[in-house]
């Protein structure tokens, strides 16, 4: 069983997983209560974060804030502890996929189409070989602007986006750690040809230069430095 990584005091985190593409799972732990950052892809994800806590002694979030809405972080939802937030965007895109129908038949037509795409649906199987067990749900509350939230002895900022990866994205600014928990948000659009969109490239490396911290935290790797992260993001301008 994979534990806990410590950040910080405050700032914990489940290491992601190749095999299914599960992301890194944040929890940040207040004085009165804490907060976790994505839902992981499946029941067994969110399981094995819950057992993780556990374990530390520490309690299960009170709200779970979610970055964008693609499957790996988001497929765990309906099994969370507490309420979940999320960008419009989001909880938009959440109700639609809540519909999808998952047949080997039905997820090969939205591959066609572009709603989706083979990785997804690869890792899906795996995930789910009964894809019976898939469940979707939307999130509860509705982040539509920069918001600060007391958890009591730390306050984060929750920031709604557009990214290079999702339009939705909503990251996470911990002032006091000096980390910015960015997800895929600094990934390439891969329901896109992977495509880096030169535009909001440039705006999202002005804002992470404007910003003040250190640790720049991501969904499918482990955590790189500020200055690192700008520097990669830059080799992808044209």
């Amino acid at each position: 069983m994979n534990s806990l990584v410590k950040l910080s005091e405050r700032l914990y985190y489940l290491p992601y997983e190749k095999p299914t593409d599960r992301p890194n799972l944040y929890y940040i732990k207040g004085d009165d209560y804490s907060v976790a950052v994505d839902a992981g892809n499946s029941q067994r994800h969110v399981e094995k974060f819950y057992n993780a806590l556990k374990e530390e002694g520490f309690d299960l979030p009170k709200y779970t804030i979610i970055s964008h809405w693609h499957w790996d972080h988001t497929f765990g939802l309906k099994y969370i502890s507490g309420k979940s937030m999320s960008t419009a965007l989001t909880k938009e895109k959440l109700n639609e996929v809540s519909k999808w129908k998952w047949t080997d038949e039905e997820m090969k037509k939205r591959e066609l189409s572009g709603e989706d795409i083979a990785f997804c649906n690869d890792c899906i199987r795996i995930e789910y070989p009964d894809l019976d067990e898939i469940e979707v749900v939307s999130t509860d509350i509705v982040i539509d602007r920069n918001t600060s939230i007391d958890l009591g002895g730390i306050t984060i900022e929750l920031m709604p986006k557009i990214t290079t990866h999702s339009k939705d994205s909503l990251l996470v600014y911990l002032p006091s750690e000096k980390a910015l928990i960015v997800q895929d948000g600094d990934c390439e659009d891969f329901y896109n040809n992977d495509y880096y969109d030169q535009e909001i490239l440039k705006d999202m490396i002005r804002f992470f230069e404007s910003m003040d911290y250190e640790k720049h935290l991501l969904g499918h790797a482990e955590p790189e430095d500020k200055h690192a992260a700008i520097e990669r993001l830059k080799a992808e301008l044209k």
